[in-house]
């Protein structure tokens, strides 16, 4: 069934953006009828943006409650961690200096780094995403592609669980630039070293937020 402009699709873009810019953080309730007068649409709409979203497992229904933004477990960020190794480890493999992805992976480096410089963290967030996507671009196949941006739109959710966003993505600004150096000179297994410590890193620190996060008040 083909679906307008404003149908679910552009709803779900809406509020999944709305969500990666902290709008709506992790565990707030979506409000049917506040969000319906706010966008725009029928319920009926929203509840099938709803839909599409739960199936991203950016948001859940709690039977007799409501729409909820998820709010990770600690287990959700192992797993995350776990197939990201799988995914960027196989695009660093694939890169070569001339890859248009590393082109891409590069710019995206130089876009965190301005924004770190006048501390716009959301947007260095974004730069972040931009970066370990363009990795896996560099292996030739659209479904490990899409497969790669459905869990880095969760990883938005672990990111906003952070208290201090300024101290998480500080430091690996300049490790996805090791990571890019690396690469440029045809070093995969140094960068591919540089890679798996910057998620086990990663990894930690966002087991813990989620651990603090969801400890009972």
């Amino acid at each position: 069934m083909t679906r307008s402009l404003g149908g679910a699709e552009s709803t779900a873009a809406r509020l999944r953006a709305a969500i990666a810019g902290g709008d709506h953080l992790p565990g707030a309730q979506l409000s049917e009828e506040r969000l319906s007068e706010e966008l725009g649409v029928s319920r009926n709409t929203l509840r099938e943006a709803f839909r599409l979203l739960a199936q991203e497992r950016l948001v859940e229904h709690v039977f007799h409650r409501g729409v909820f933004v998820r709010r990770l477990t600690p287990d959700d960020v192992r797993d995350l961690y776990a197939a990201r190794r799988v995914l960027e480890t196989a695009g660093v493999r694939a890169c070569t200096p001339d890859s248009p992805a590393l082109s891409d992976a590069v710019a995206a480096v130089d876009a965190a780094h301005t924004a770190a410089v006048t501390g716009r963290w959301g947007e260095v967030g974004t730069a972040d995403i931009r970066f370990h996507a363009a990795l896996v671009r560099a292996v030739p196949s659209g479904r490990l592609h899409g497969l790669m941006d459905s869990l880095l739109a969760e990883m938005r959710l672990a990111f906003l669980s952070t208290d201090d966003p300024a101290a998480f993505h500080a430091d690996f600004v300049e490790r996805n630039r090791a990571i890019v150096t690396a690469l440029l000179a045809g070093d995969r297994d140094a960068a591919a070293s540089l890679l798996g410590d910057y998620l086990d890193d990663a990894e930690r620190t966002l087991v813990a937020a989620a651990t603090d996060g969801t400890a009972p008040a």
